[in-house]
């Protein structure tokens, strides 16, 4: 018994690890990862500083899909965002990332 339940306590750890997982691929499937990083700034800022920076705000996640879409400078600095269309990254693996993003980029 405390086999089984050993088991399920592993599957149920690794099932809930799956999305950060997923987000952080899609987000290196994208390529997002050649401006940005987890845990420090690069040519843009770290996920886990944009997760800061919005903490708490209901529309963060409709603020940072426009700006991924869009684009645009002056938020980090002035090193501009370039626009990131669908075909880069779809709209449902965009939101996502995005989340995953807010959720402070977890491993």
């Amino acid at each position: 018994m405390k086999n089984v339940l050993a088991v399920l306590v592993l599957c149920a750890g690794a099932s809930l690890a799956q999305p950060a997982l997923a987000s952080l691929d899609l987000a290196k499937k994208a390529r997002c990862v050649a401006c940005h990083a987890v845990d420090k700034k690069m040519v843009g800022p770290a996920y886990r500083d944009v997760a800061a920076k919005y903490q708490g705000q209901a529309d963060a996640p409709a603020k940072l899909f426009a700006k991924v879409r869009e684009g645009g400078a002056g938020v980090w600095g002035q090193i501009p965002m370039m626009p990131n269309d669908p075909d880069k990254i779809s709209d449902a693996d965009l939101k996502a990332v995005i989340a995953w993003i807010l959720a402070g980029a977890p491993n």
